[in-house]
């Protein structure tokens, strides 16, 4: 229950306390008494700056009982549809964010999280109608157009990936994101040493995620250069990580790897 119909509630059980006798069998039953009393409670701004801070579970279960607090809370849907994505729960962040298309058809932010929900969940079909729709609403925006880049690699459209990627990449040359999207769309069809291209200078670039420095370490590994490639790899990731990555690299080299999906290294938009 909302706080305006619970406040309204209140109202009403306040002005049947004062009424007359006669009009005591019209008074609320103590059962919805208690309802009213047990509504839940919208947390406050420090509440929910503190909530971001939580682990993934305890993030989505938080932004869970505000969203049953205020189911048309637009904040509060968006980052549990975060949360969810987070935990691995695509089918349910998608809905979550949809519930807030359902209300604002045009919220960007609804668009890009239903996109990346649905790219997470591996179904880039479906990710297609909010990256485009997102990407109309905001045509200098480069994260639609990198998700919508994405979104048609899952569903076998390459010509139109690659352009979407290469106009991600003109809309923001000083993000690290659309060119490490667009460094993998290169290599997972050949050109490793375009992709090394592209990743080096992203790399360099400000907002550059550990994930980027970890794909040219990736590319660079399959080239041969395993050597490079751990140094690389070192830099940010434990003796476990590393040691699993270059059994995979040499498996890779030597044409006996398992095949790897590109689409999981993908820098979210």
């Amino acid at each position: 229950m909302c706080r305006m119909r619970a406040l309204a509630a209140t109202v009403l059980a306040l002005t049947a306390s004062s009424a007359p006798a006669w009009a005591a069998d019209r008074a609320a039953p103590p059962a919805a008494t208690a309802a009213v009393s047990a509504a839940p409670r919208k947390a406050g701004p420090t509440e929910r700056l503190e909530a971001q801070r939580l682990d993934p579970l305890a993030r989505a279960a938080f932004w869970a009982r505000e969203v049953e607090a205020d189911a048309r809370d637009v904040q509060a849907s968006l980052s549990l549809a975060q949360a969810l994505r987070g935990l691995g729960r695509y089918d349910d962040a998608a809905a979550a964010a949809e519930r807030v298309l359902v209300m604002s058809p045009d919220n960007e932010d609804a668009l890009l999280e239903s996109a990346r929900a649905h790219l997470g969940g591996g179904q880039g079909f479906y990710a297609i109608e909010p990256a485009r729709h997102a990407a109309a609403l905001a045509p200098t925006d480069w994260r639609p157009v990198s998700l919508l880049g994405v979104a048609y690699e899952q569903a076998q459209r390459d010509d139109e990936a690659l352009a979407a990627h290469r106009r991600a990449v003109a809309l923001a040359p000083d993000q690290a994101a659309p060119a490490a999207n667009l460094a993998l769309y290169l290599a997972g069809h050949g050109d490793l040493a375009g992709a090394e291209t592209l990743l080096r200078k992203a790399v360099t670039l400000p907002g550059a995620s550990i994930q980027v420095r970890q794909n040219l370490a990736l590319v660079v590994g399959l080239q041969g250069r395993l050597a490079e490639a751990e140094a690389l790899a070192r830099q940010d990731l434990p003796p476990e990580s590393v040691d699993n990555n270059l059994a995979w690299l040499r498996a890779a080299t030597s044409q006996a790897a398992p095949t790897r999906s590109w689409d999981a290294l993908k820098v979210g938009g």
